[in-house]
């Protein structure tokens, strides 16, 4: 879900409860567009992270510090002249507005108690931090804003404040239910987008949220529904505004196949077949939901040059595969060739010479065979270039049938690393993908200082299944390699997506038969480490490992066999699974 009106409320009201008569210790500004509160309150000592970023706008209590500049900005100075060592009243929500009001006692120049309010307003690109004082009149903000950039507000010390009111939509908590289903109604679009146009602070998912508890198509418009539908749909929406009010909220993450896809502070239907996680606060979800959605996009940027490496070697590959089929095609002509030689030789004494063509009778199976001739040659001169067209022809016929083996293996070996790339995830994986690059001159090898090759600790992934099996799980090829044919033994299960680059899975059975969900389980595994993951079904082979062999000269995880099973699985990391560090 979108940082929306809901989660800003559920985030205001912890806040509330956990600062509310706290008194602000320390005011830092680690970034031109964030500031870290230190509030001492009487159940200990908080960090309050506020981020008035464009594109990651945020408010929550963390843990963990920033360090700060050594010379402090123009803000931080102005608020920690008026608000340092002020005591926190209160911490609200202005309607269901994506803003945050955070009300501050402190003493003024004059020794008297006066009340200021911070401002934090999470609104995207429009985001900011803005300093007000008891008259609504702006004091500083961590980002001005002349006219030149707005028209519809000015940020600026001594301008008024006030929330800019840029669309024309209705307060939720004033809505009842007649009055929602005439707005919904009233606006010409499906019905999701029409809860987002006309209610002040809905996001997309929230208001798709709303329409699947009721059980209604989000993608009709609310005047095609009938009476009873429009009634459940009214009655989703005052349940979320009933649990807005009453401060019920369930902070979770969503999480897809191991990866977090969205959060919310409600329960959600959309997501009833994925895995929920919950959280005992909204702070707490944010900053998981963010640290690994920030942890993603690192190994994205880590792995930016691998991937367009491989991607570069991948199209190069291509290129020549295909010139090499196309060569291919070229050299079916040598029989032609070698037919018209011999039928020159056995009917070209006859030519009188300056014909371009001569009719002869194609012994082998008794038809009339025309030969297209060079006038200025002989028969036999003739013939003796058909042969040597036959015999050109025919070398690179049997050059390019070891080629197009070696090109399409060589693009088989690119494509299993490409996928391997998206498998990663620590830096030790992507050093064993670039030292596989790099021994099959992808690039360029740069040896270890004195010569010796540094040892690589990546380690494939390891699983417990609910019966207390052990499955292995091969990131790359060289970890292929190694679970297969180093940590397997012959009557281990081997499994693997079926005609598709991916992982090897080995559980490791022993003496015992594993049951049809340990099966079901390393299959979908093998499905979900593989090209194939966002298949809703995949083929998998499985087998024991007896029946795995490695091809002579085979590039690193490459093995064939001829004796296996197979089963169609849906990708994913089941449930039961238990991640072994």
């Amino acid at each position: 879900m979108a940082f929306d009106g809901t989660v800003v409320a559920a985030a205001a009201a912890e806040l509330n409860r956990e600062l509310k008569g706290g008194r602000i210790a320390k005011i830092t500004q680690p970034e031109s567009d964030e500031l870290l509160l230190t509030v001492k309150t009487d159940s200990g000592q908080k960090l309050l992270f506020m981020s008035a970023n464009a594109s990651l706008p945020l408010i929550y209590l963390t843990d963990a510090g920033k360090p700060a500049p050594i010379t402090a900005p123009t803000f931080c100075m102005v608020l920690r002249k008026h608000i340092g060592n002020g005591r926190i009243l209160s911490v609200t929500q202005p309607g269901l507005e994506r803003i945050i009001h955070i009300q501050v006692e402190h003493l003024d120049e004059m020794g008297d108690y006066n009340v200021k309010t911070l401002v934090i307003e999470l609104m995207g690109k429009h985001s900011n931090i803005i300093f007000v004082d008891h008259n609504e009149t702006i004091v500083d903000s961590i980002k001005r804003v002349p006219p030149q950039m707005s028209s519809v507000r000015e940020v600026l010390p001594g301008r008024p404040y006030f929330i800019a009111k840029t669309a024309d939509k209705a307060d939720p908590f004033t809505l009842s239910a007649q009055a929602f289903c005439e707005l919904i109604a009233a606006i010409p679009r499906p019905a999701a987008q029409a809860v987002v146009a006309g209610i002040t602070g809905f996001s997309p998912a929230l208001a798709e949220e709303i329409c699947c508890r009721a059980g209604v198509d989000s993608s009709q418009p609310a005047s095609a529904y009938s009476e009873a539908e429009l009634a459940r749909l009214a009655g989703a929406f005052l349940k979320v505004m009933e649990d807005l009010r009453e401060d019920r909220f369930s902070p979770n993450i969503i999480y897809r196949g191991g990866r977090p896809v969205e959060f919310s502070v409600f329960e959600s239907s959309v997501y009833a077949g994925d895995q929920a996680v919950g959280y005992g606060s909204v702070s707490e979800m944010l900053r998981q939901y963010y640290a690994e959605r920030n942890a993603a996009n690192n190994v994205r940027q880590r792995s930016a040059d691998l991937r367009k490496l491989t991607d570069t070697a991948i199209e190069r590959c291509r290129k020549k595969y295909d010139l090499q089929l196309k060569q291919e095609r070229d050299t079916e002509k040598r029989d032609k060739y070698r037919l018209y030689g011999e039928l020159l030789q056995a009917f070209g004494y006859g030519h009188e010479g300056g014909e371009k063509q001569i009719t002869v009778t194609n012994y082998y199976d008794g038809t009339d065979c025309t030969i297209p001739l060079d006038p200025e040659l002989s028969a036999l001169e003739n013939a003796k270039k058909y042969f040597d067209r036959y015999q050109k022809l025919k070398r690179t016929h049997e050059a390019l049938s070891t080629l197009l083996v070696e090109t399409k293996n060589d693009l088989e070996h690119l494509l299993s690393i490409r996928d391997a790339i998206e498998r990663s995830v620590t830096e030790e994986d992507f050093a064993q993908i670039r030292a596989e690059l790099s021994d099959y001159g992808y690039v360029k090898k740069h040896g270890a200082p004195g010569g010796k090759k540094k040892k690589n600790a990546a380690k494939p992934l390891h699983y417990l299944s609910e019966e207390g099996f052990d499955i292995y799980v091969g990131k790359n090829n060289y970890q292929n390699e190694a679970i297969t044919f180093g940590l397997a033994d012959g009557g281990d299960w081997w499994f693997h997506a079926k005609g598709a680059p991916g992982s090897h899975v080995i559980v490791k059975s022993g003496n015992e038969e594993p049951s049809d969900a340990t099966f079901e389980a390393a299959a979908a595994l093998a499905a979900w480490y593989s090209s194939l993951k966002d298949s809703p079904k995949a083929e998998v082979d499985y087998t024991k490992k007896k029946n795995i062999k490695k091809p002579a000269g085979g590039r690193p995880g490459f093995v064939i066999y001829h004796t296996n099973y197979s089963m169609a699985v849906a990708p994913g990391i089941a449930p039961g699974l238990k991640p072994v560090k």
